[in-house]
C-alpha cells in the first residue's frame, strides 16, 4: 500500500471560479455540519482571496461569516485555510505591511489555521513577509508556487524558488495550477525535486480542471510524494472548477494510495443544498461557460476562475466592434471569433509583458492588454496605445521583478512615456496606513471591533467597508438581484407582464385592514411618496396607514420578513378592506 493521500474541499474557490458571489453567513453554517458528516476532508479552504469582498458587496459582514464557518470545522478537528495575495492580502492591488500583519492576526482569531500565499510573479519578496506574519500569528504558512508553462518556468526556476520560501520558514509548499496547464509530467518532477530536497516539507496540489489535464496531475504528483490533493464537489466540480472528490478518490484508490472513504449520504445531501444555494440566488450570477472544459485554455494559459468576467468583457465590446467593421464594410464577428482572437493575442501579449504567470491579479492585467490591442487592431490602429495604470506598475517592477525579460518595444514605451523602472522592495511603494483607518473609525463612532477585525474590514476593503457600514451594499445587491432575476425571466420569453404575475405569486400580499384613504405617513404636511422598490422590511415595520371616515388612522404592518417588489396604491386613494396595497417578497436571508 502506498502512502496516505488527504483531500482539502475547496469550498471557496469552488464558488469563485463558478461565478460572482460567495454563500451568505447563513447558507455556510447549514452546509458546515454535511462536510464534516462527509468525513472525507482533513482541510476546508473557508476564505480568503474574493471572500470577504463578496460579502461587503452584499451587505454581509465577512468577519462574523468566516467565525461561524470555521468554527464547526476546527471543532471536527478539519484544518482551515485561506488564500494570501502576498503583497495584495485579499484584494486586487498591493497592501500596506502593516495591513497585512494585521490580518494574520485577525484571521488567527477568527479561526483560521492555514494560510496559502502566493504572489502571481513567483516574487519571493511579496512571499516572505506573509510568512513571518503567520508565524507571528501562530498560523501555518503554507507558500505558493503559481504554475504555468512557458519557456522559462522550468522545474528548477519553481525548485529554487520553493527552498528560498521553506529556509524562509514555510513548513508547507502548494503547487497553484490556476489554470490547468501545468504538464503532468514536470508537475511529477517539481513535487519529486522538493521532496527529495525537503522530506519533511508537506506539499499540496491545486489544480483547476479547464483544459482537462488536472486528473493527470494529481496521479503524477502522487505518484512523487504529495500530500494532500486540492478537490471540489457537484454541482460545481469540473468545468472551469476542479476535479470531483469521488473521481480523484476512486482513481487514487486504484492506484494504491491510502484514501480516506467518502460518506455517500452526507456527500449526496451536500450536494442537494449547495444547488438550493445556487437556486437560492447565486446561480444567477454563474456564467454558464464555467461550467464547460475546454482545451482552448491551454492556448493562453487563462485561469478558469478569470474565464465568466472576461466572457463579460468580450459581449461588452462585442457590438461596439461590429460597428466598426460594419462601418468598414468587414464582415462581423462572432463572440466565439472575438474569444479566439483574444487568446491569440494573449499568447501574442505575454512573453512581451515578461511571462507574468496568468493569476489574480497579472491575469487580468495582460487579459486586459490583449483586449486593449485587439480593440485597436480592428479600429486601424498600432498595438500597446491603452495599457492601464496597474498594467503598467507590473511592467516596471512596482509589483516585483517579472519572470521572463520584456521586449524591447515595451521598454521603448516606457522611455517614450517618461516612465522609471524599479528593482525595490515592492512594499516600500506602499506605506503603513493604520493609523489613517483608525482615526477614521473613531471619527465615525465605529467599533474596531473583535481582535480589531472591523478596523481591518477598513483597512483592507475601504471603499466595501464604508458601503457596508451605510447600507448602500446591501441596496446595491439586492437591486441587481432583481435585474438578474428579471433578465432570466425575459431569457425564456417572458413579457413584462408575466414577470409581474410571477413575482406576485412568489410574493405576499399586504392589504388593507379596512376601508378608508391611503397615506405613508401622518406626521407630515406634503403628501408623501411610496417606499422604493426593492425597500426591506421586517414583520413589525409601519408599512402605511388607512385614513378612516372616523378621523383615526388604522396602521399597517408589513407582517412579513422581506423587500417590496411592487407598490399597488397612490397616496390619497381610497381603498376597501381586503385591498392589495403592495406585494412583499419574503427574503429571510437578507432581510
Amino acid at each position: 500500500m502506498k502512502k496516505e493521500i488527504k483531500f482539502s474541499l475547496l469550498y471557496r474557490d469552488m464558488w469563485q471560479s463558478s461565478g460572482k458571489y460567495q454563500p451568505r453567513v447563513d447558507q455556510l453554517v447549514k452546509i458546515a455540519p454535511l462536510i464534516v458528516e462527509m468525513g472525507c476532508f482533513a482541510r476546508v479552504e473557508t476564505n480568503g482571496g474574493a471572500f470577504e469582498q463578496v460579502n461587503l458587496l452584499y451587505g454581509e459582514n465577512p468577519n462574523v461569516a468566516v467565525r461561524a464557518f470555521t468554527k464547526p470545522l476546527r471543532e471536527a478537528g478539519i484544518q482551515t485555510h485561506m488564500l494570501d495575495r502576498g503583497l495584495n492580502a485579499l484584494r486586487m492591488y498591493p497592501v500596506p505591511a502593516d495591513v497585512r500583519r494585521l490580518m494574520y492576526k485577525v484571521k488567527h482569531a477568527q479561526g483560521v489555521d492555514i494560510t496559502r500565499i502566493f504572489c502571481g510573479l513567483n516574487e519571493v519578496r511579496n512571499i516572505i513577509p506573509s510568512i513571518h506574519y503567520a508565524l507571528e500569528a501562530g498560523m501555518i504558512p503554507q507558500a505558493t508556487l503559481c504554475i504555468t508553462f512557458s519557456p522559462v518556468h522550468t522545474v528548477e526556476y519553481y525548485t529554487d524558488i520553493a527552498g528560498r520560501l521553506i529556509e524562509a520558514g514555510a513548513s508547507e509548499i502548494c503547487l497553484k495550477d490556476m489554470a490547468g496547464i501545468g504538464r503532468p509530467k514536470m508537475l511529477g518532477r517539481l513535487t519529486k525535486a522538493i521532496k527529495d530536497r525537503y522530506p519533511e516539507i508537506i506539499i499540496q496540489y491545486h489544480g483547476h480542471s479547464g483544459p482537462g489535464l488536472s486528473m493527470a496531475s494529481i496521479l503524477e504528483v502522487c505518484e512523487n510524494g504529495a500530500d494532500i490533493i486540492d478537490v471540489a464537489m457537484e454541482p460545481i466540480s469540473w468545468g472551469k472548477v476542479h476535479p470531483d472528490v469521488i473521481s480523484v478518490q476512486a482513481m487514487l484508490k486504484d492506484a494504491g494510495f491510502q484514501v480516506p472513504e467518502i460518506n455517500m449520504k452526507a456527500y449526496m445531501k451536500a450536494r442537494a443544498m449547495t444547488q438550493e444555494f445556487i437556486d437560492d440566488f447565486l446561480g444567477y450570477f454563474m456564467d454558464p461557460s464555467n461550467k464547460h472544459m475546454s482545451s482552448l485554455l491551454l492556448k493562453s494559459g487563462l485561469p478558469g476562475g478569470m474565464m465568466g468576467s472576461m466572457m463579460a468583457d468580450l459581449k461588452g465590446v462585442h457590438s461596439g466592434i461590429n460597428m466598426i467593421l460594419r462601418n468598414k464594410n468587414e464582415a462581423e464577428l462572432s463572440i466565439d471569433d472575438l474569444l479566439v482572437m483574444l487568446f491569440d493575442e494573449v499568447e501574442y501579449v505575454w512573453p512581451k509583458l515578461g511571462y507574468p504567470p496568468l493569476v489574480t491579479p497579472f491575469s487580468q492585467y495582460v487579459k486586459n492588454v490583449a483586449l486593449m490591442n485587439l480593440m485597436a487592431l480592428i479600429k486601424g490602429e498600432e498595438r500597446w496605445s491603452m495599457i492601464d495604470t496597474h498594467a503598467w506598475d507590473m511592467i516596471l517592477g512596482k509589483s516585483g521583478r517579472l519572470p521572463g525579460t520584456l521586449a524591447p518595444e515595451i521598454i521603448a514605451l516606457a522611455k517614450e512615456k517618461g516612465y522609471e523602472f524599479t528593482d525595490e522592495d515592492p512594499q516600500k511603494n506602499y506605506p503603513d496606513q493604520l493609523d489613517e483607518y483608525r482615526k477614521e473609525m473613531e471619527e465615525n463612532g465605529w467599533d474596531p471591533g473583535q481582535d480589531d477585525e472591523e478596523l481591518f474590514e477598513l483597512a483592507m476593503h475601504d471603499r466595501q467597508y464604508r458601503d457596508y457600514k451605510s447600507g448602500i451594499a446591501k441596496k446595491r445587491f439586492q437591486e441587481d438581484l432583481q435585474r438578474a432575476k428579471d433578465a432570466a425571466l425575459a431569457k425564456q420569453g417572458f413579457s413584462e407582464e408575466d414577470v409581474k404575475r410571477l413575482k406576485r405569486a412568489k410574493a405576499e400580499p399586504i392589504t388593507a385592514a379596512g376601508n378608508g384613504r391611503m397615506i405613508w405617513e401622518i406626521d407630515v404636511q406634503a403628501p408623501s411618496m411610496p417606499p422604493e422598490i426593492g425597500r426591506k422590511y421586517n414583520p413589525d415595520d409601519v408599512f402605511c396607514y388607512i385614513a378612516t371616515p372616523w378621523n383615526t388612522y388604522d396602521k399597517i404592518l408589513a407582517n412579513f420578513s422581506g423587500r417590496i417588489i411592487e407598490v399597488c396604491v397612490k397616496q390619497g386613494e381610497s381603498v376597501r378592506k381586503g385591498d392589495v396595497l403592495a406585494y412583499i417578497e419574503r427574503c429571510e436571508g437578507f432581510a
